[in-house]
């Protein structure tokens, strides 16, 4: 983990379908109601996403790199052992509340103004372009991972459920 003292810039990552390609899990989310319970208990055999975890290690040269998802935090433990097994850099992982419904653009935003106090975040780097309109409003710099498939459902789920 880095350093609570470190003053480097920011290097904001997003994890599914930026970092981890949650394609093979998406079938949980098309019945209804959806398979949240199977959704993220497959998330531990998420392929990685190249260009994203790529992109990553070239930040921490410069940043320090934190993790901002959507993920509820009863999916920690399988989410850090997920970025060490796949050579991600060491940061702090930022999770939803795990009764948090509210749409990934508003948590997203909320959890970046608060750990950019006083720090130069130098990109934010998301798959859902709701949260980069929203972060590039904002005022900060945005990369939007688009090298994972297209996922209509988690899209979907990102606004409407507020689940990831």
């Amino acid at each position: 983990m880095s350093d609570s003292n470190d003053r480097r810039p920011l290097a904001v990552f997003d994890i599914d379908n930026t970092l981890a390609d949650t394609d093979h899990r998406q079938h949980f989310l098309e019945g209804r109601p959806r398979d949240w319970d199977g959704f993220f208990g497959a998330a531990p055999a998420d392929p990685p996403l190249a260009r994203g975890v790529a992109l990553a290690v070239e930040q921490a040269a410069d940043c320090e790199v934190v993790y901002l998802t959507g993920r509820p935090e009863r999916c920690r433990a399988d989410t850090e052992e997920w970025l060490t097994r796949h050579g991600l850099p060491g940061g702090r992982v930022w999770m939803r509340g795990n009764q948090d419904r509210r749409p990934a653009r508003t948590t997203k935003l909320e959890v970046l103004r608060r750990i950019a106090r006083g720090r130069e975040v130098r990109m934010l780097v998301d798959d859902d372009e709701l949260v980069c309109q929203a972060a590039r409003a904002a005022g900060y710099p945005v990369v939007l991972a688009n090298w994972a498939a297209d996922a209509p459902e988690l899209k979907s789920a990102q606004e409407g459920e507020g689940r990831t």
